[in-house]
């Protein structure tokens, strides 16, 4: 079947993905992740626009569940609940939504450029997130409903987003240069003809 999951194409960007996702495993700086990275290669390569979301949305959320058991990592209920997570998992899926034109434009520069883009824009809504739907306690746990909330909210942030951009970018350069050696190697992995937009 032209687009059965387990294709050998299909099957290497699914374990390209979770191999990244679950990168999150290793002692890494915080926020130091693949998650735009996901996104960019899942709606890069994937030829079913339903893939580009379901397999790196999956991949984290495989993940996210493998670190809560082993290592106890989300305490949903101290930095924002469910609704900040949604937010969380509904911006990875607009970067991947939004990522869908690099299908015909993937170029190093290109990636290069899309990933710190998509860094910026986890950061933005993430941070908003965390101001309007936490409580008025201490930070880190949640900021007054004021402007300067807000402000004190992307400050205290910005330690986490120097770690987000470089392992984005880190990533990135990962996931594509990794499937561009495939590839050229493997010759079953290679692109099929683009079905239209």
């Amino acid at each position: 079947m032209k687009n059965s999951l387990f294709r050998p194409r299909s099957t290497a960007l699914i374990g390209l993905i979770l191999l990244a996702a679950f990168s999150r495993l290793l002692p890494l700086p915080p926020n130091f992740a693949p998650i735009t990275a996901m996104a960019l290669f899942g709606a890069a390569y994937f030829d079913r626009k339903r893939l580009v979301f379901l397999v790196p949305l999956g991949a984290m959320v495989l993940s996210d569940l493998t670190m809560e058991i082993l290592f106890h990592k989300y305490q949903v209920a101290d930095w924002g609940g469910l609704p900040l997570l949604g937010v969380v998992y509904g911006t990875f899926a607009l970067i991947a939504g939004l990522a869908i034109w690099l299908r015909r434009h993937v170029r190093p520069l290109v990636v290069m450029c899309a990933a710190p883009v998509g860094s910026i824009l986890f950061f933005l809504i993430t941070n908003f997130a965390a101001w309007a739907l936490t409580d008025d306690m201490p930070s880190p746990f949640g900021y007054p409903k004021t402007w300067a909330g807000l402000f004190e909210c992307y400050v205290m942030g910005l330690p986490f987003f120097k770690w987000t951009l470089l392992g984005d970018v880190t990533f990135s350069a990962a996931l594509f240069g990794s499937w561009a050696i495939l590839t050229n190697t493997v010759p079953a992995l290679q692109e099929p003809s683009p079905e239209p937009a």
